[in-house]
């Protein structure tokens, strides 16, 4: 059987130790984005989707603080892991947070997945005028975007909750003509990673 390479953190980015309200984290999943992840839930959300499977990460008061170097440092103990994913609560409430951790990352070899209730069309916008959106941005490999919409739940659908939530590959930010949707409402057919 054949494993992944350890990882080297040799030329690594050491993130500013920022602190981050969690509503929690999981140390390996395969079912928050492609691969071996590790997936950072954050505290916070204002779209209060009904039928959200984390309602307790709604209230920007719950969860506990922990820091972006604490994190790191959790993530550096897995060489098997492949990405990170962001999720919550609303990942773009701790955008210049997350940055730290994903610029990290990518320079340790992995992707970053992160989930939004924000279309990715409005995320534009808001990095019009929001740094920290824009940040968040940069270090996105893969997007999940869009509200959580019971109406349309679907257990059969591949990271993502609703048939309204795409899955759109933005590395191309800030060129965000070439973003590409790999799975939603007008893609036929699974993403492959």
């Amino acid at each position: 059987m054949l494993h992944a390479p350890r990882r080297s953190f040799v030329n690594e980015y050491s993130p500013r130790d920022l602190p981050i309200r969690l509503h929690g984290a999981v140390r390996e999943s395969i079912v928050d984005g492609p691969r071996l992840r590790f997936v950072i839930f954050v505290q916070g959300c204002p779209h209060h989707c009904p039928g959200c499977h984390n309602p307790a990460s709604h209230d920007p008061a719950g969860g506990y603080i922990s820091s972006t170097a604490r994190l790191w440092a959790a993530i550096r103990e897995n060489p098997l892991l492949r990405g990170v994913t962001f999720s919550g609560g609303e990942p773009f409430l701790w955008g210049n947070e997350l940055y730290e951790i994903g610029r990290a990352a990518h320079e340790a070899g992995l992707d970053v997945m992160t989930y939004s209730g924000y279309t990715y069309e409005t995320l534009l916008e808001r990095a019009k005028n929001e740094e920290s959106v824009q940040k968040l941005l940069t270090v996105t490999d893969y997007l999940v975007d869009g509200p959580f919409i019971l109406a349309q739940r679907d257990l059969t659908l591949k990271f993502r909750g609703s048939r309204n939530q795409r899955i759109l590959d933005v590395r191309c930010y800030p060129n965000s003509d070439n973003a590409r949707i790999i799975a939603g409402p007008e893609v036929t057919g699974e993403p492959v990673f």
